[in-house]
């Protein structure tokens, strides 16, 4: 096997330790995210830290890099309180990639792809139609990360929306069959198959 100690690792080109360093933690998690300003300007943005944090309460996290420059995403959510995740699925792998160009705020990343929003029990963030899976997050508070002064943004569970033929009869969501999609480092992206679901594990009796 190939080994990259601390040392060699901070003497890597900083693009490659990029690229090597965001795809070593293994797939992500491939997410939209829909915001819209107080002005009215909707945002959809592409993240690959989305992650469960509680099922009771339903909470979801992601963490957004330093807040230095314009973070359109992390403002909006601050001054409106809302926003989506919406999966990526296989067909809009190319327009989801798309959104993560660093447009003016004043621009609507849904003007710059073939996403369309769309708007959900008078909710004010918008959704990404079509996505398989699609949710509508308040926001609940924050965490400044200081090792590298990213942010763990946290949010709960408004509404849940999944696409018809995806959910089994014990709650689990089958993404396999709505081809969603995973990240691997900043730019790959992989549609997953299901394997196997395996039962509850218990510890074996020890004679």
């Amino acid at each position: 096997m190939l080994k990259f100690t601390k040392t060699d690792i901070d003497k890597m080109h900083h693009l490659y330790r990029i690229n090597l360093i965001n795809s070593c933690s293994g797939f992500k998690s491939a997410n939209l995210i829909g915001t819209k300003s107080e002005d009215g300007i909707s945002n959809v943005a592409v993240f690959s830290s989305v992650t469960h944090l509680g099922s009771n309460p339903a909470l979801l996290g992601f963490f957004l890099r330093p807040t230095t420059v314009i973070r359109n995403t992390y403002n909006n959510i601050k001054n409106t309180g809302v926003f989506t995740l919406n999966h990526i699925y296989k067909d809009i792998i190319v327009d989801a990639h798309h959104t993560s160009a660093k447009y003016d705020e004043n621009i609507s990343e849904f003007e710059m792809t073939n996403l369309q929003e769309h708007y959900k029990s008078e909710f004010y963030a918008p959704f990404v139609k079509d996505c398989p899976i699609q949710i509508a997050m308040r926001y609940v508070e924050e965490y400044d990360i200081k090792a590298n002064n990213t942010i763990l943004l946290i949010g709960k569970i408004e509404e849940l929306y999944i696409k018809d033929g995806l959910l089994e009869k014990d709650g689990f969501i089958n993404l396999s069959e709505g081809k969603v999609v995973s990240i691997n480092g900043l730019d790959g992206y992989a549609t997953p198959q299901l394997e196997a679901r395996l039962e509850y594990q218990r510890p074996k009796s020890v004679e």
